[in-house]
């Protein structure tokens, strides 16, 4: 039990988060929606906090854990820029990302992020089957 009690919190950390940003600013915590309005210029204030909480969060986990947060990558970099680069490129043709969709969209029970996410996970499937059916 207690080895999914970092996963526990983090869940419950994100839907924390993500309640405050909607209550108290009335937006949607989508990453790709946030990051996109930063780099546009609007209320950056808000935008840069919300994306530094997020790079600092593995920090934080490891001051209070004592240990920095398992993780391990073994793609290599032109793979994690390209896929990320199409993540990207993604999040804005379906209007959102697996955060905004994911956590808040089908929390508010909206059809079109009901879509959205199950798009992803039919994507992430069949790229995890092609991967690792060019790798054998």
């Amino acid at each position: 039990m207690t080895e999914y009690l970092p996963s526990l919190l983090g869940g419950m950390l994100i839907g924390l988060s993500a309640s405050i940003l909607l209550l108290l600013n009335g937006r949607i915590a989508g990453i790709s929606g946030i990051v996109g309005r930063l780099a546009q210029g609007y209320h950056v204030a808000t935008n840069a906090l919300f994306v530094a909480g997020l790079m600092l969060g593995p920090l934080v986990y490891g001051l209070v854990a004592g240990r920095p947060p398992a993780s391990t990558i073994t793609a290599s970099w032109p793979l994690l820029i390209g896929a990320g680069l199409l993540v990207g490129v993604g999040t804005r043709m379906g209007s959102g990302c697996t955060s905004g969709h994911g956590v808040l969209g089908l929390a508010r029970l909206s059809p079109r992020s009901g879509v959205a996410v199950a798009t992803f996970l039919a994507a992430g499937i069949a790229t995890v089957s092609l991967m690792r059916a060019i790798a054998s």
